[in-house]
């Protein structure tokens, strides 16, 4: 049911051309409540693993729209996540995603193959064992070429990388493996790629991962704003449809930034404090709901956008229409 819904809305969102390229990410939404009946799972806030429901997202790259959330599966379901939202967009859309960027934990390599059987490009990260950084500090030094990459604002970081290919259990045939370091972190960093839609070069591809930090930041501003860390339950279909309010919430606030001259890369919480949050009185006529708002200085960039036209009769309000009166 909750799948139906968010595919209806999904289908009025312009999204761009398909195929489409997605950034997935699991969430840990920990428990406040006493003898809850959940798994126990990392919450990187809280450093320890603590009683909670796991959440699965999907958002488009390029869009910043979450298209794609359930918190209805166990953790020995997690790692075939991946391979179930391509199936399930394929189901909805008629294609697959042209390209998918996750984390180590998301799926296995066997996940990888069937992404790969599909012919769906992936960008991932491995995981490092204790041999495999042992072999990268033995790697000769003129194995490792330069690049420079932009971060986010603009920041320019100088890094090496070592590019070959391996293969993998469970995967059939071999995959394109980048060793990097100079990412900020004490380890270097070991990305996967099948090279799908096309080939992308080391600088394009850290460049293009470095994009899945964008669901992340969004996670952070639906657990500000619409309390996504809070719990009401500790029933895992509750937990899901509070998520998928808050996807539709998130897909409303998307939605109106489209429509506001300025504000398309706006989030929801500084949409919500200039132009959801302003006081008003609501008076109910014949045939329309009038709701008049105080006078703000933003309030012109709704009378540009054509918000305060009347709606369609609403069937709920007693087909009545709605409209906004700002001074």
């Amino acid at each position: 049911m909750t799948e139906r819904l968010i595919a209806a809305m999904i289908a009025k969102t312009p999204l761009g051309e398909p195929p489409l390229s997605f950034n997935l990410d699991f969430h840990a939404i920990p428990f406040r409540g006493a003898e809850p009946d959940l798994e126990n799972h990392w919450v990187p806030m809280r450093n320890r693993a603590l009683p909670a429901v796991m959440a699965f997202v999907a958002q488009a790259v390029g869009r910043r729209v979450l298209c794609y959330a359930t918190a209805n599966f166990l953790r020995h379901e997690a790692e075939s996540m991946v391979p179930k939202f391509a199936d399930y967009w394929k189901e909805q859309t008629g294609h697959y995603p042209v390209r998918l960027l996750f984390d180590s934990r998301a799926t296995t390599y066997a996940g990888l193959n069937q992404l790969n059987q599909r012919q769906i490009g992936f960008i991932t990260i491995r995981r490092r064992g204790s041999g495999m950084l042992t072999r990268v500090r033995r790697l000769p030094t003129d194995r490792w070429q330069h690049c420079q990459i932009i971060q986010a604002k603009g920041k320019r970081r100088q890094v090496q990388y070592v590019e070959e290919s391996v293969e993998l259990d469970d995967y059939e045939g071999a995959v394109r493996q980048l060793i990097v370091t100079g990412l900020g972190h004490e380890s270097p960093t070991f990305f996967l790629t099948n090279d799908r839609p096309q080939v992308q070069t080391a600088r394009e591809m850290i460049q293009t991962y470095a994009s899945r930090n964008h669901v992340e930041n969004q996670l952070d501003e639906h657990i500000t704003l619409f309390h996504l860390d809070c719990l009401c339950s500790d029933v895992r279909l509750n937990v899901d449809f509070d998520l998928t309010l808050t996807v539709l919430a998130d897909l409303l606030y998307r939605r109106l930034a489209e429509r506001l001259k300025g504000f398309v890369r706006a989030g929801p919480a500084r949409l919500f404090r200039k132009f959801v949050d302003t006081p008003g009185m609501v008076e109910t006529a014949a045939n329309e709901v009038i709701v008049h708002i105080s006078k703000r200085a933003h309030n012109p960039l709704l009378k540009e956008a054509g918000l305060t036209k009347p709606t369609r009769p609403v069937p709920w309000l007693g087909g009545r229409s709605v409209r906004l009166a700002c001074p």
